[in-house]
């Protein structure tokens, strides 16, 4: 092989065709170009199955990333920067498992009774008061916004109470940059409970959004009295960024 290492604190090895590289856990080994490794299995060994953390820098002009072991969690780790662990990107953990910690993903409901928000026709934009979690902190104000262009799932549901038989028309809208969703459905007819008058809604779907556009949730309810409320269960907001 035809290699050039720098560096004063690490010891090269090469038998059959494997390379070793160990150092004193401080140091840095640049390999230069014309690097070859030969033999039946050619073999890149880093680290010396100590319990100590590995990693390989790419050192770029605006930006370094590194890919490297965590011993401590015995995970494979992308990440942005050259110090392992500080932003990871990409974590594979023993078993396979693979999380991505900073891709887009937020879960919000509302958890309070929202009452006489809807009815003749009154666009109400829903509130999402708490949020569940909220992965790249990307939703606030009951609206999501896209951190990058991609494709992304959204999906939710709106329930109301105090529907009756007159409630004949209703509309749940999902309104994004690019485009709106609407779902279309008969509020009197599919009330629960006669006490309560109790109707659930639901939406989802896979979205083009590019970087900066919003989507929020909005429910219009036609014909009847205005005493149509957003309840404060199954009322939810969810979505992720899938490609």
């Amino acid at each position: 092989m035809t290699s050039t290492i720098q560096s004063d604190i690490v010891t090269a090895q090469t038998t059959d065709g494997n390379l070793t590289l160990q150092g004193n856990g401080s140091g840095t080994v640049v390999i230069s170009d014309n690097t070859a490794i030969t033999g039946t299995t050619p073999t890149l060994t880093i680290g010396d199955a100590g319990a100590e953390d590995t990693k390989i820098v790419f050192d770029g002009n605006a930006q370094d990333f590194h890919i490297g072991l965590d011993d401590t969690a015995d995970s494979l780790v992308l990440g942005l920067g050259s110090t392992l662990g500080t932003t990871s990107h990409i974590v594979m953990d023993a078993t396979g498992a693979v999380t991505k910690p900073l891709t887009p993903a937020f879960f919000a409901q509302n958890t309070s009774t929202r009452s006489n928000v809807t009815g003749n026709e009154v666009t109400y934009t829903v509130v999402f008061d708490t949020e569940v979690f909220d992965q790249n902190a990307d939703f606030a104000s009951n609206t999501f916004t896209a951190p990058v262009t991609g494709r992304y799932f959204l999906q939710g549901q709106v329930s109301t109470d105090a529907q009756t038989t007159t409630n004949t028309d209703g509309i749940l809208v999902l309104v994004t940059s690019n485009r709106t969703l609407s779902v279309y459905y008969n509020p009197g007819n599919m009330e629960g409970p006669a006490a309560t008058g109790q109707c659930s809604i639901s939406f989802s779907g896979i979205f083009d959004m590019d970087a900066s556009d919003t989507a929020y949730v909005q429910v219009k309810i036609y014909q009847g009295s205005q005493n149509i409320n957003v309840m404060g269960t199954n009322t939810y907001f969810t979505g992720a960024l899938i490609a």
